[in-house]
């Protein structure tokens, strides 16, 4: 509304707030009604002032797929995948596992992004015991130079995490400083296929291995 009118509304700005926090003196409401004024109307002649500097106003381009996305099509298509996980890999206790998957990805937001569904059973002596589901999207970030991924799974994790391509591998680790830090790696292989690994670091130990996965297309 702002940008629409060169008035002033009589009616203090803080009479929309909610009871609890609205000023508690008549001396404190005059207070802020004259700051109020004082940055709305100083907010008015700054943004008249750029507009005549800057000439007209133009949106920032959207983004659309580059040179880093197709980049991608290396490590990331769709496929199925066979391997295992290891002791412990699902939690303290937890046996070796075998287990078989899938992926699809799709390009979303002009190919700025590629967003992939993936579903794996995983057998202990044959049986299979759980059937596990993530979903992730990634993308390239220009003003940090470098891939985001944001993942989720059915096993209530979710993250963030930083990529980055190195000789022959995609290369992504959570993103801050978690104690529990993740890295999943897919390596070309050559022949249309793909390595995937899935390793942690605790509390800044090193890395272990929690599963591997020979990925092919379907």
């Amino acid at each position: 509304m702002l940008c629409q009118t060169n008035s002033i509304p009589e009616t203090p700005f803080f009479d929309l707030w909610p009871p609890h926090a609205k000023p508690d003196s008549q001396d404190s409401r005059n207070n802020l009604f004259v700051i109020g004024r004082m940055l709305m109307t100083n907010t008015t002649s700054a943004t008249r002032s750029v507009i005549r500097e800057a000439g007209e106003w133009a949106p920032v381009p959207p983004l659309h797929a580059g040179p880093e996305m197709a980049a991608l099509r290396t490590f990331l298509f769709d496929c199925v995948w066979t391997g295992d996980i290891s002791p412990n890999g699902m939690g303290p206790g937890s046996p070796r596992m075998s287990a078989m998957g899938k992926a699809r990805f799709s390009p979303i937001l002009d190919g700025a992004w590629i967003a992939c569904d993936c579903e794996q059973d995983q057998f202990i002596a044959d049986r299979k015991v759980i059937t596990w589901k993530a979903h992730f999207v990634v993308g390239w970030d220009p003003r940090g130079n470098s891939y985001k991924l944001l993942y989720a799974d059915n096993n209530g994790s979710s993250t963030l995490m930083q990529g980055r391509i190195d000789d022959a591998s995609f290369i992504c680790e959570t993103a801050g400083d978690d104690a529990v830090q993740l890295r999943l790696t897919w390596t070309f292989l050559g022949n249309n296929e793909v390595e995937w690994r899935n390793e942690c670091s605790i509390d800044g130990g090193p890395w272990f291995l929690i599963e591997n996965y020979r990925c092919t297309p379907e």
